[in-house]
């Protein structure tokens, strides 16, 4: 037996419940993990207010770290002990153990502690793939990054210092836009406060971003096609204030715009690309050129709080639940 939250109905965070759950072997292709720190992502509200649907009950969670304590047959590359993590694996994260697939999970390097690695996996591997496969960012790019002091949004900054380009980034308080400063936005933008278009303008003489990259939806999309410079990329890899609503294409000729709506589950579906996803984002953060930053830790069974925390914006950084 394993303690886990899961939910049984769609709703608040009072629908998340801390209960047993029954855990068996491990089948063909699978691990048995024991979770050390499980990662926070927005998704996870997602997932349990309804708006990505699930079959329930649920365990929620997509990413986590921690230690094999058993495989299935066929597994390769894998034995008791290893240190692994994972965040393309799926809901489950949110308990003590689980078991998962083996060939979603990555081996966590030495230099790399558990909670780093529970904190950056899924957002990591979103910033790397948006940032060298959706859209190649090369040095003296000028890039707009919203909710620059979250989670991914602290990882996309620094990585992009790192490039060489110029970071612009939306965030809702003063105290956020100086965390994003510090983490490489050169630019941050205190919305509502101030017009993000216009100043992106302003920032860019007139010309435009050649990316914008969207994790809000609803409230910026307008905003963000403004933003764009001729030709340039819409990444919407959110919507934290909702789902942008139907829109005529048309919109779109005025600058030639393009429009994507990635996920790190397709980018990284191939086991080779996850590989290659993980072995860069290990190799930055190892570097120094981008620290994960874990502000917020709470105990794996007050979940519920850490829900209400980031859905009323009174986190920065990564969230990390510790079992």
């Amino acid at each position: 037996m394993s303690k886990a939250i899961r939910i049984h109905a769609t709703g608040g965070p009072e629908q998340m419940v801390w209960e047993e759950i029954e855990i068996g072997a491990p089948g063909p292709g699978q691990a048995l993990i024991r979770h050390t720190a499980i990662g926070f992502n927005f998704v996870d509200i997602y997932h349990r207010i309804g708006l990505y649907p699930l079959p329930l009950p649920l365990t929620l969670g997509t990413e986590g770290a921690g230690v094999i304590e058993a495989v299935g047959k066929g597994v390769k590359g894998f034995k008791v002990g290893d240190r692994v993590a994972y965040g393309t694996g799926g809901p489950g994260a949110y308990a003590e153990r689980r078991l998962i697939a083996a060939d979603v999970l990555v081996p966590v390097p030495k230099g790399i502690a558990d909670d780093t690695a529970a904190a950056m996996m899924l957002k990591g591997m979103t910033a790397e793939y948006l940032l060298r496969r959706t859209y190649k960012v090369k040095k003296g790019d000028t890039i707009l990054v919203h909710a620059a002091a979250g989670g991914v949004g602290l990882i996309l900054c620094q990585w992009a210092k790192a490039l060489g380009a110029k970071v612009i980034g939306t965030v809702s308080t003063d105290e956020k836009a100086a965390t994003a400063k510090k983490h490489g936005c050169q630019y941050p933008i205190v919305v509502p406060r101030e017009d993000f278009a216009a100043r992106v303008k302003e920032i860019t003489k007139g010309k435009g971003v050649p990316v914008v990259y969207d994790s809000v939806g609803k409230d910026t999309f307008d905003k963000s096609l403004e933003s764009l410079a001729p030709r340039g990329l819409l990444a919407l890899f959110g919507q934290s204030s909702g789902p942008v609503p139907p829109f005529n294409l048309g919109n779109l000729a005025r600058g030639c715009y393009y429009v994507t709506r990635p996920t790190l589950f397709v980018y990284n579906a191939a086991r080779d690309d996850l590989l290659a996803s993980a072995r860069a984002l290990f190799s930055v953060v190892k570097s120094g050129a981008v620290k994960i930053r874990i502000n917020h830790t709470y105990p794996l069974a007050e979940a519920a709080r850490a829900h209400e925390d980031v859905a009323a914006r009174k986190t920065t950084g990564s969230v990390v639940l510790m079992p």
